[in-house]
């Protein structure tokens, strides 16, 4: 039985899907982004994503562009919940990735004037992709199980630094046309054998921390940070995200397994196309229970 009269928001930058909302109760807000002049909101303006397809373009030399939302555009999913009497918890991704909230905030204080008598909560996952979305699971099954806002809230203070996040970019052109990703060097990316291996730290700040040689030394120092910075991996959920490279995603899982046993809650997503836009096609990326964010 979920939360009475609460609705929990999350957004398309945390990979999360219609069938994940649907599952642990979520609304979903689409973060969107234009490709060709067109802007498309993911799951609303095109109802499904093709993965496949949107990375093929990627890869054959389409940049697409990345926008925040307006404020109306945050008053339209917000305001249906307060006029049915509910608060709101939206649970976002990393505010040092967009400048989008700052529209939210100004969307909050224009419905706080409006609905008085409604709460509206949100909180920073200091997060984004398969991070945020291991996060939002976790929350999400609590919250199913009719948890009250302030125990949500104390959940979710303690996942945030409970979770960490080791990926490896492809191609760095992507990141350097976004200017998101901190810790580049200017050598970083010139040659295509050089992996920058990149996480998220406390403050949600994406950066490179290092790099190897290829794709599999990608994949085993991957390894290396679960194993350094795991907490009780096997015990609580594991998600591999990647952005259109399903080869890899079967090296790791292999991987991931031989580590840490076969009875696993290991899932796939695939990287959201916003959040796509900037880490490009054929990157690979796990998220899982940690000590804390980085060693």
């Amino acid at each position: 039985m979920a939360t009475m009269n609460l609705t929990l928001f999350a957004d398309s930058d945390c990979d999360i899907t219609p069938e994940i909302a649907e599952k642990y109760g979520y609304r979903l807000i689409s973060m969107p982004y234009t490709m060709d002049g067109k802007e498309i909101f993911p799951y609303e303006t095109e109802k499904t994503f093709d993965p496949h397809a949107f990375y093929e373009r990627l890869r054959h030399g389409t940049i697409p562009k990345t926008a925040g939302l307006s404020p109306e555009k945050y008053i339209s999913y917000f305001e249906p919940e307060l006029q049915k009497g509910n608060d709101i918890l939206y649970i976002h991704f990393s505010s040092k990735l967009s400048g989008t909230f700052n529209a939210m905030h100004l969307a909050i204080e224009m419905l706080k004037e409006k609905y008085p008598e409604r709460t509206i909560h949100t909180f920073d996952t200091k997060a984004i992709t398969s991070l945020a979305l291991v996060i939002l699971i976790e929350v999400g099954k609590l919250y199913q199980q009719g948890k009250s806002l302030d125990e949500l809230l104390t959940a979710l203070d303690d996942l945030v630094h409970h979770y960490a996040f080791f990926a490896f970019a492809d191609d760095l052109k992507f990141f350097k046309a976004s200017g998101r990703l901190t810790g580049l060097s200017a050598t970083l990316g010139t040659l295509i054998s050089v992996k920058p291996i990149i996480s998220i730290d406390e403050e949600g700040k994406m950066g490179a921390i290092g790099k190897v040689l290829g794709r599999f030394q990608a994949l085993k120092k991957i390894m290396d940070y679960m194993v350094r910075l795991g907490d009780d991996v096997a015990n609580h959920p594991i998600i591999i995200v990647h952005s259109d490279t399903p080869e890899l995603v079967e090296k790791i899982s292999k991987m991931i397994h031989e580590k840490f046993g076969e009875n696993l809650d290991l899932s796939v997503a695939v990287v959201n196309p916003t959040a796509g836009i900037h880490a490009g096609p054929d990157c690979l990326g796990v998220a899982f229970h940690s000590k804390g964010r980085v060693l």
